[in-house]
């Protein structure tokens, strides 16, 4: 039915249906699959976010390594204190993006959107606009599906591995998701969820894949967390009416030949970044018991 944004955005316009009913009818079509069994693997999806998101914001989850943990809990009582600068919502967003990357990287259970390394940021933004919104268990349904819309289009175009197109490609794409299924939940238009889109995945273009010890931890969790927030932001511009200069696919398109030309050393392999820092080198050898290279 739809392969890049444009399309899908026109489908949905046309139809006069939304993008979150588009993507429902691409499944049944696609799979041969009835429509009530396409939403209710979204659903037990949805269960699995949510208690990935209430255990890591309430349990302090540490992973094996050691390097992650408890952050999201921290941020969780500093808003409970009402010290926060960016307003409850923006940082419950943060928080529980964290504890779903958290729960990951303790071995848990969590729902891959679009990868296990930016698994934190839909959920991270769905749960913190029930807090806002109210919606029912349908609307929260159709924001998966309208995510997944986005990330269909994304990984038909250009890619959600990390070490094919570096962390763009994961939380890039994962804050773009969203962000446009954000805006259909708020009330938005199909064309305003392809701007957020790209408001969100423009601000994310060149950022690298480069894990600590080749886990998915450090810098990964505090990613999901600016993830989760760059597409609250980018999803109320593009409901003020705010547009991207750039249309939605040719900031895809951007983002596939960025990644093509990324170096290796910045796309998962832990040679370079953050990972090759003298204190990422050191945790390195410290988990892994490896004897310590310098040049």
């Amino acid at each position: 039915m739809f392969r890049n944004a444009a399309e899908l955005v026109d489908l949905a316009e046309s139809k006069q249906l939304s993008i979150s009913e588009i993507m429902l009818l691409q499944e049944v079509e696609e799979t041969g699959r009835k429509r009530q069994a396409v939403y209710g693997d979204m659903d037990e999806k949805l269960a699995i976010m949510e208690e990935a998101v209430e255990r890591g914001s309430k349990e302090d989850i540490r992973s094996v390594s050691g390097l992650t943990g408890g952050d999201s809990l921290k941020l969780e009582q500093y808003i409970a204190e009402g010290k926060g600068l960016s307003g409850d919502t923006m940082l419950h967003a943060v928080s529980r993006a964290m504890a779903t990357n958290e729960v990951n990287a303790a071995m848990g259970t969590i729902c891959a959107t679009p990868t296990a390394g930016s698994a934190g940021v839909v959920p991270g933004v769905l749960f913190s606009l029930r807090d806002r919104l109210d919606p029912s268990r349908e609307d929260m349904v159709r924001y998966l599906l309208t995510s997944g819309a986005f990330g269909l289009v994304v990984a038909n175009n250009a890619s959600i591995s990390g070490a094919a197109g570096g962390c763009q490609a994961e939380v890039g794409s994962a804050a773009g998701m969203a962000a446009a299924a954000t805006v259909e939940m708020a009330g938005g238009t199909p064309a305003q969820s392809a701007q957020a889109m790209a408001i969100t995945l423009k601000n994310m273009l060149g950022l690298v894949c480069d894990p600590v010890a080749g886990l998915v931890e450090v810098p990964c969790v505090k990613r999901n967390a600016a993830g989760a927030s760059t597409a609250m932001v980018s999803a109320d511009m593009a409901l003020a009416g705010i547009e991207s200069r750039i249309p939605c696919d040719e900031v895809i398109d951007a983002m596939y030949r960025i990644g093509e030309t990324m170096p290796t050393a910045l796309k998962e392999t832990a040679q370079g970044g953050l990972a090759a820092t003298p204190t990422g080198r050191e945790l390195e050898t410290k988990i892994f018991n490896i004897p310590l290279e310098r040049s």
